[in-house]
């Protein structure tokens, strides 16, 4: 009892010592101990030997600050207290990993699937709290066995529709059949939702909305929105999808409204010479806030939505697809269904399949979440589905290359420009996206930098993730920031000319030496300057499952498969030889819809 309460008292001296020292450094002597800073002391309590620390750890989008309260041997809670990471992606793990860690008394738990980094980070600041309150951080470094589950449990499941993925066109599939009376079941890998839907930074293409209506935007009809597309895609397109997409890409404006997630803003976007990007009011990145609309209305509809939970095989009865075979950690699931939507997303994080296709992308850096593997097309491919423009993948120009971690293409229609590392210009920033990675790729060292000003920051959200992330330099004059990007020698003169020659194009509403002719509303002369090192990276495949216009996967005869429906990234034909920017959201949410609609009518149900 003696050495008990010895050691509880010189823990107790230890963390008096290690808070006013904290206090001192800061210049207080008032022994405030509810000051947090990267690993501070919170509270003690001598006759438990209980501990409460703070500790940070790098995030995606800045500094994740962790509380525990632990023992010697005991880690009794851990909680999240400040963080800025993505929305449905960064938050899952802020959410689920804490709990984690206490119920394994363990740092090394396993991390959320598709939310490394935040994962990391938690796990760096329960290490960082322990060290500062006095602990051996490695005593709570113990590998956990895993539970092996002797026998799975088979469990059948019955429903009007199955959707295979959680991201947004699932979501907007799900949604709409169940508008239409369908009793759905939604199953989804990955232990979030939200798929590479979350990683949209920019917004939806959309034409003839009320929204252009309002702000007197009378250029960018479905004649346009068409002929930009088919352009963009270098003509390879399905004309009758895009044909289709455009068509409705109003409704699916106005859809989104009714379920609260409202896109007022507009803008162009790179490639296009009209303005039908729609975003959010307040500037949010439009994938995780449609992503985080969308599974609201899913949870408000009482929709199943089983996570962590693998789609494997499609089943059928002759010809027509009459449900799937999936399973979780526990159960063999057969889903009888009347109907099957695929929204499993594209093949971007799959390099093996990729480079049956372009060898020359195995060593590339991929924007695509982890769960990006080509799930459906396997699956419908093995029955009898066809597929089109596989080989069609695009690259990104704007990719911070040591993450992955994607520049959204708004920094750009707002005025931000590219430059080299000899310190100039070398295309126009808003051509289509393959045309500027190649340009980059062409120069000095394979990269560039993104530039902006605080103008761009003000009006934009993400850049704010982008500061808070350390992938910034800024300062206050062209030649301060030339000397931070480490550009060399008459590179330095080079930038400053170039920044004000950019000044003047605007001013003049001509770029004389690159033709760009958007994004060209205001100039970057607004103090703090901003860049980015960024290279391409892979971002989307344009092809996969071949559908109709009423979102029906079509067999390699050339007809519909019965009961098999497809939308967003997993579906080819859309987007030909090139994306355009803010048309992946108008996929998904155009083709979700009808895939909802059509697989609910098939069923029976409306």
């Amino acid at each position: 009892m003696w050495k008990r309460l010895f050691a509880s008292i010189l823990i107790f001296a230890v963390v008096v010592g290690l808070v006013f020292t904290y206090n001192e450094s800061t210049g207080s002597d008032t022994g405030n101990t509810d000051v947090i800073s990267e690993a501070v002391v919170v509270s003690a309590d001598p006759g438990t030997g209980k501990v409460t620390a703070t500790g940070v750890g790098k995030g995606i989008d800045g500094d994740v600050v962790v509380e525990v309260t632990a023992d010697a041997s005991t880690i009794y809670d851990v909680v999240v207290t400040e963080q800025n990471e993505t929305e449905g992606i960064g938050t899952e793990a802020v959410k689920q990993l804490p709990g984690n860690i206490v119920a394994a008394n363990s740092i090394l738990v396993d991390g959320i699937t598709g939310a490394t980094v935040t994962s990391d980070a938690i796990k760096d600041g329960v290490r960082s709290a322990l060290e500062s309150a006095g602990f051996d951080a490695s005593a709570f470094e113990v590998v956990q066995e895993k539970s092996v589950v002797a026998e799975k449990t088979a469990e059948t499941l019955e429903c009007d529709i199955v959707i295979v993925g959680a991201g947004g066109a699932g979501l907007t599939a799900a949604a709409q059949a169940v508008e239409k009376g369908a009793d759905v079941i939604v199953v989804e890998k990955m232990p979030i939702v939200g798929g590479n839907s979350l990683k949209a930074t920019g917004g939806m293409n959309a034409a003839g909305t009320a929204y252009q209506a309002a702000l007197d935007i009378t250029d960018s009809g479905v004649e346009e929105f068409i002929e930009d597309t088919m352009n963009g895609g270098h003509q390879v397109n399905d004309v009758e999808l895009v044909t289709t997409m455009a068509q409705n890409s109003s409704d699916a404006v106005d859809w989104l409204a009714s379920i609260g997630a409202e896109l007022p803003k507009v803008a162009a976007t790179g490639g296009t010479v009209h303005k039908y990007l729609h975003e959010p009011e307040d500037g949010s990145a439009v994938g995780s806030f449609l992503v985080k609309k969308l599974s609201e209305q899913c949870e408000r509809q009482g929709i199943n939505v089983m996570l962590n939970t693998e789609a494997i095989e499609l089943l059928m009865d002759g010809e027509k697809v009459v449900g799937i075979l999936a399973n979780d950690s526990e159960h063999d699931y057969t889903i009888n269904a009347k109907a099957v939507i695929l929204a499993t997303g594209g093949f971007g994080a799959n390099f093996d399949m990729m480079t049956q296709y372009d060898p020359s992308l195995a060593n590339a850096v991929t924007t695509n979440h982890t769960g990006a593997t080509g799930d459906g097309i396997n699956m419908a491919v093995a029955v009898g589905a066809d597929t089109v423009d596989m080989e069609q993948i695009q690259l990104h120009p704007t990719v911070y290359q040591e993450t992955g971690l994607l520049v959204s293409e708004s920094v750009r229609s707002m005025g931000g420009i590219l430059v080299n590392a000899e310190g100039k210009r070398f295309c126009n920033d808003m051509s289509t996206r393959d045309a500027v990675s190649a340009a980059e790729l062409e120069q000095t060292g394979a990269y560039a930098y993104i530039i902006f000003d605080q103008r761009i920051v003000d009006d934009l959200a993400s850049c704010e993730k982008y500061i808070k992330s350390g992938l910034t330099v800024q300062a206050d004059t062209y030649e301060e920031l030339a000397g931070l990007m480490e550009l060399q020698g008459d590179a330095v003169q080079n930038f400053v000319q170039a920044m004000e020659t950019w000044n003047s194009s605007v001013a003049a509403g001509t770029d004389a030496e690159f033709g760009r002719n958007n994004g060209m509303e205001e100039d970057l002369s607004t103090a703090p300057y901003y860049a980015i090192k960024i290279a391409p990276g892979i971002h989307h495949t344009m092809g996969g499952l071949k559908i109709n216009t009423e979102a029906e996967v079509m067999n390699t005869d050339g007809n519909a498969i019965p009961g098999l429906y497809a939308a967003g990234e997993t579906t080819g034909g859309v987007h030909g030889g090139n994306r355009i920017g803010g048309n992946a959201v108008c996929d998904f949410v155009v083709f979700g819809r009808i895939a909802g609609m059509n697989a609910a009518e098939y069923a029976g149900v409306n």
